[in-house]
């Protein structure tokens, strides 16, 4: 909902202060790379070892977005990207031969995996120079997701924020654009067992093609 109030403001401040702009419709075509690290601490009274992983991870994926063009260039959208972006995922086997009973042995596979869901990025192009060309600064919203197996616990949701700053040039309805995008840091507590906690940093680099109509 958080994200949805943010949308319908952002448009309805565009369609009362452009008024001389173009509305745009249009889908991008995005492709870049994830760059996380991070580090679990487990909280259980047999283990209270701390672990520490990165991940790059490639990803292809699209959005959608609207967008204000004014006549000087100048543009401000907001876009959404409806498919998920894997931002690590791992697994370990634990094994353990000192509990008295062999059912309480802390022992199995562990997995676990992380997505970047319904990102939504408001944005603005400034133009430079001359030729179409825009340097590119944006805010994202955005849901980290997580699915994991554990023993006896979970970890949950968390919405996060982040900024990106690019340049682009623009060709009529056309656009290509690079970016980089810092993300606040990720923090997780498990829940149902144990005080497993989990902190990460993500990062993006993403190269852009859009076309807007």
């Amino acid at each position: 909902m958080k994200k949805l109030n943010i949308l319908v403001a952002t448009l309805m401040f565009t369609f009362f202060t452009s008024v001389k702009a173009e509305i745009q419709f249009g889908l991008g075509l995005i492709a870049g790379q994830t760059d996380v690290s991070g580090t679990e601490t487990e909280g259980t009274a047999a283990d209270t070892s701390t672990r520490t992983a990165s991940f790059k991870e490639a990803f292809v994926g699209g959005d959608i977005f609207v967008e204000m063009v004014s006549d000087s260039g100048f543009t401000y959208g907001v876009s959404y990207v409806p498919l998920d972006i894997e931002i690590g995922s791992g697994s370990r086997t634990d094994s353990s031969t000192g509990a008295d009973v062999a059912s309480e042995a802390d022992t199995g596979t562990r997995t676990a995996s992380a997505d970047l869901s319904d990102l939504v990025t408001v944005y603005a192009n400034i133009p430079f120079g001359g030729n179409g060309f825009y340097g590119l600064a944006g805010y994202h919203l955005v849901t980290v997701s997580t699915a994991e197996t554990l023993n006896e616990s979970s970890y949950g949701n968390e919405d996060i924020q982040g900024y990106q700053l690019g340049f682009g040039q623009r060709q009529g309805t056309f656009k290509y654009e690079f970016a980089y995008s810092d993300f606040e840091d990720i923090s997780l507590s498990a829940t149902g067992g144990g005080t497993n906690s989990i902190s990460a940093d993500a990062d993006a680099f993403t190269f852009r093609m859009s076309y807007g109509f």
